[in-house]
């Protein structure tokens, strides 16, 4: 077939145009079928041109690609300056909501905000006290006076009714009868666009709101983020690397000092659980495949020992986790590696190109020369067995195991940078895992 119409052809196209703009009903009884033919081969003529076009621009595309590839993208261990002072970042209003009840240490929390935050107006406080409790509303209403905090208090103090099975674990349905109501206050009372929530028994670090101003465009910009929190489920001493600056994404929800934005409780606020909000969050119908950013070294840690978890892990656990004690400019570091299009080929690079070793080699520590090493899992009781071998926590929530990103645990042993990953053809999380 020809790729250029003859002139009888053309001809015959001019002519059914005109019959067809003329006798339009007769149209179809005119036309020979010779001409038809010569229609549809013109068709088909220009549908080949075209696509010779498109593919001839694609081809252009590639050739240039090839000769300017994109720069590798820097990975946490190497952070660029940010362009510019970050003063732009500064301009974000950050609401911190502090969940209270019936703690008078709530003071020590308190001091810790108002020390490290650059202005009141930046980041104003909002208290939210549950329980009634007098002697810790007297000692958060002194704040109110002298640093212009903002005290509310849950209105709602009315019992459960649970069963005797239930009963014990009263403490965690108030919990989230608070969030539910302290968050709808911040939201649709006070009417602001994105929030920091903690507690009363946190301790904070020095750049604690320098982290957050410095994620809220990450927060805002990518839809596969949908928090940001200053916690890491492993980070105690000697299970981090003393670089600070480090961040990562992470499938698991982890809280313990989290932000997050208005449209997020729009979509979670209507169907808030009665209890355990922290692990409801974590389950798939919520996160719906969305990470938060987390830090290698916590921006919070806790000295709240008891509580309704009746200090549930905080011997073994809690009590040690390292808090960071050096300042990060984090708003004047390029963060753009943290989205997901950047991060997701860094960090499949970063652990499988790792040398792969047995946990036993890790222990032995006969690959100490090796700046990193891989461990490879690919069952829940092996994950388990390992991860309780090398000291991390090994529980898992909805089939996620604690800090995970695409399955894989990054953590500290002995000075060691160890991935505990699953094959590389891993593809989701089983939530029978749990």
């Amino acid at each position: 077939m020809s790729t250029t119409p003859s002139h009888g052809k053309s001809w015959n196209v001019i002519m059914y145009y005109v019959l067809m703009s003329r006798h339009p009903r007769k149209a179809s009884k005119l036309i020979p079928a010779s001409m038809e033919l010569d229609i549809l081969d013109i068709g088909i003529q220009n549908q080949l041109r075209q696509n010779l076009a498109l593919l001839t621009k694609l081809q252009s595309l590639r050739n240039e690609t090839e000769r300017n590839p994109m720069p590798n993208k820097p990975g946490p261990m190497v952070l660029p300056d940010r362009k510019g002072d970050g003063s732009n970042l500064g301009k974000v209003v950050l609401p911190v909501l502090m969940i209270a009840c019936d703690r008078v240490t709530v003071s020590r929390s308190l001091d810790q905000l108002i020390k490290h935050r650059t202005t009141k107006e930046q980041f104003p406080i909002i208290v939210s006290q549950d329980c009634a409790n007098k002697p810790t509303s007297d000692v958060i209403q002194k704040y109110v006076t002298s640093d212009n905090v903002i005290h509310i208090k849950h209105p709602n103090q009315s019992n459960f009714e649970l069963n005797k099975k239930d009963k014990k674990f009263v403490g965690y349905y108030k919990i989230a009868r608070h969030y539910k109501w302290a968050l709808d206050q911040v939201f649709f009372k006070f009417n602001y666009s994105t929030v920091i929530i903690v507690e009363d028994d946190l301790d904070i670090a020095p750049d604690f709101f320098e982290y957050f101003s410095a994620t809220y465009p990450i927060l805002t910009s990518d839809p596969s983020v949908w928090c940001v929190s200053a916690w890491n489920d492993n980070g105690k001493n000697g299970m981090v690397s003393d670089e600070p600056e480090l961040l990562y994404r992470s499938d698991f929800f982890p809280g313990l000092g989290w932000m997050m934005e208005k449209k997020i409780w729009l979509e979670l606020g209507p169907k808030w659980p009665i209890a355990f909000w922290d692990d409801w969050m974590r389950y798939q119908d919520q996160r719906k495949e969305r990470v938060c950013i987390r830090p290698e070294i916590c921006r919070t840690s806790t000295f709240g020992k008891k509580g309704v978890s009746k200090g549930l892990f905080y011997e073994k656990h809690l009590k040690h986790i390292k808090l960071n004690d050096k300042f990060v400019a984090f708003t004047k570091k390029d963060l753009s590696y943290l989205s997901k299009k950047n991060y997701d080929p860094w960090f499949t690079r970063q652990v499988y190109d790792t040398p792969e070793v047995t946990v036993a080699e890790v222990m032995s520590g006969s690959k100490k020369h090796l700046k990193a090493l891989r461990v490879t899992y690919t069952t829940k009781d092996q994950y388990k067995t390992t991860a309780k071998k090398l000291g991390i926590m090994d529980d898992f929530k909805a089939g996620v195991p604690r800090v995970a990103y695409r399955g894989v645990v990054s953590f500290i042993f002995h000075g060691q940078r160890i991935y505990l990953a699953p094959k590389q053809d891993w593809q989701k999380y089983d939530p029978k895992w749990t």
